[in-house]
This record gives structure tokens, C-alpha cells and sequence, in this order.
């Protein structure tokens, strides 16, 4: 039987893994990055692979670059194939040339759509409604290498980045388990990349900063690809406001400024460049998230339209 050995690291690439052992296949070992620190104590915590692969008893070696020990503990393993997922670190040409099968990636994107490290959010903040994964060969290039197969996956309104990974992590973690069989077996041959490619540069906290004078289409799509990280935010007198649950509601010019809010029906709708935008919930400096409805029944100065935000 073909030897797995699976990378990966955040919880998006726990299901492709559970997809592989479900499928049958060998994995004979786990490769993700070192424990990180996490929340306000910075206590250092295994990656959710890490957690994943120790409960599912599988032998795992952590690695923040793959450098000369990761190497030599993956060769102990002996895998014929690396199934990638989201590991986060470059794979130099003595670990893509040390396997019989090579290494082979799920990219959540169509290829060549989308390289890079935010594919999923970046399609969604450019109002994509159709999303999708890759199963490709790894090469020296970044997202570059010839395609198995791929799938898509429709994006409701509801949909979030969050929900989407979720999505095609399941979908693709199948798809993947079907394409490493296929290689095993030699039944498949991938093909080069064609078409122009776009990029997806990883997220920054400035990407959550909501741009009102934009349409409302825009101001919802760039919502939908920054929740649930870094999350969607604006400003009020100076001090930082997060927004949750933004859906567009209305298409037409508004002759309020862009960022003025006001009740209708018990909602609380935001004016953008053109159109308005509902928002769900809303979390004001030093409080807790709540209903945008109850601060704004709280905040007399909506009557006015007086409450712009920036």
C-alpha cells in the first residue's frame, strides 16, 4: 500500500486529513509547524493538526522551516507521497525530489486563480460567487504546478470565508484522497496550468477596514472574505468599531454621506457609496458584541443621521 505522509497545519486542513484515513490510505505520519503562541498568556499550543494527528495516534514532526532534521525525520517515515494542506512553509527541492509520488497540494482556488495564501477570502472580497479547490503537483514555483482535477462550491449570502473553508476543506479533503489513490495507481496525469493568473496576498488588519464608499455589493463582499480573520471594522469619534453580519439591502443611490447609519424596520443599515448595507451586529470599543439594532436604539443621534461612520 502507498505511504501517505500528510502537512498541514490550522484546523481548514484537519478534515482533509480525517478524509484520508477515512479513504483507507496509509498515513504513516504528520509534518506541520512548531506550537505557537495563543491568546493573552501566549501559552504555547500545538497547531490543530498537531492535536488532530496525536488523538488519531500518528506520528508527527513539527517544523517551522523544513530544514535539515524535518527532512531527515520525514525519510525515516519512508513515504512514497506527501499530501499538502495549508503546511505554511516552502518545500525546498531535496523534499519535492525525495518522493517516489512527489508532493501534491489542495489549493482552495481554481487554479490558476487565486495563488497564494488567501485564496478563498481575496475571491470573496472580489464578489466571486463560485469558489473552488485544487489538487496539484508541487513544484519549485508558488501554486504553479500542473492539476489533478478541481472542484467548485456556490457561495450564499450567508457565507462567509469561514464557512466556505469549511466547505471546500471537506469537499477538497475528498477530492484529495481520490487523487492521491489515483496517483498510486497511476491512473492520472495532471495538467499544466493555462489561463492568466490572479493572487491572493495574505490578509492584513487594514483589509477589515470597511470602505463605505463603495457599493453596498462591494461593502458586502468585502465583509464576507474578512470574517471570521481579521474581521470587518470601521471607526466612530476615533475609536474602533467591529461589524458582523453585513448584507446588502438596498441598490440605489443613498443621499446620506457614505458611513451614515439609521434604523429602519428595528434594523440598523449603514449608507455606502451606493445603496445601504444591514449590519447584524456590532462590538463599540471596550463592550461586547450585540445587536447593531440595540446600540443603535441606544444612540439617539441615529434619528438624526447624525452617526457617520469612517
Amino acid at each position: 500500500m502507498t505511504r501517505v505522509l500528510y502537512a498541514g497545519t490550522p484546523e481548514t486542513a484537519v478534515p482533509p486529513l480525517e478524509a484520508l484515513l477515512a479513504a483507507g490510505l496509509d498515513v504513516v505520519g504528520v509534518l506541520t509547524r512548531n506550537d505557537a503562541p495563543v491568546g493573552r498568556k501566549r501559552v504555547m499550543t500545538p497547531s490543530p493538526v498537531a492535536r488532530r494527528a496525536e488523538e488519531l495516534g500518528l506520528p508527527v514532526i513539527k517544523s517551522g522551516a523544513y530544514d535539515d532534521e524535518a527532512h531527515q525525520a520525514v525519510t525515516d517515515l519512508a513515504p512514497d507521497i506527501a499530501a499538502v494542506v495549508a503546511y505554511g512553509a516552502i518545500l525546498p527541492s531535496r523534499a519535492l525530489d525525495a518522493l517516489e509520488h512527489g508532493w501534491i497540494n489542495l489549493h482552495f482556488s481554481v487554479l490558476p486563480a487565486w495563488r497564494g495564501a488567501a485564496p478563498v477570502q481575496r475571491a470573496l472580497m472580489a464578489g466571486e460567487r463560485e469558489l473552488g479547490a485544487s489538487v496539484f503537483q508541487i513544484e519549485k514555483g508558488m501554486d504553479t504546478g500542473p492539476v489533478y482535477k478541481t472542484l467548485t462550491e456556490t457561495v450564499s449570502d450567508d457565507d462567509t470565508a469561514g464557512t466556505m473553508l469549511h466547505q471546500l476543506s471537506i469537499s477538497g479533503g475528498a477530492l484529495l484522497a481520490e487523487v492521491i489513490g489515483d496517483v498510486s495507481q497511476g491512473r492520472i496525469v495532471a495538467t499544466p496550468q493555462s489561463g492568466e493568473p490572479t493572487y491572493a496576498a495574505k490578509l492584513t488588519l487594514q483589509d477589515g477596514r470597511i470602505d463605505w464608499a463603495g457599493s453596498a455589493a462591494d461593502v458586502a463582499a468585502q465583509v464576507r472574505g474578512v470574517t471570521p480573520e481579521p474581521g470587518a471594522w470601521t471607526e466612530l469619534n476615533g475609536q474602533r468599531v467591529k461589524m458582523q453580519g453585513i448584507r446588502q439591502v438596498h441598490d440605489a443611490a443613498d443621499p446620506a454621506p457614505p458611513g451614515t447609519a439609521r434604523l429602519e424596520h428595528r434594523t440598523m443599515t449603514v449608507a455606502c457609496g451606493v445603496g445601504r448595507v444591514s449590519v447584524e451586529r456590532l462590538q463599540p470599543a471596550g463592550k461586547k458584541m450585540m445587536a447593531a439594532a440595540d446600540w443603535a436604539r441606544g444612540a439617539g443621534q441615529l434619528e438624526q443621521n447624525t452617526v457617520v461612520f469612517q
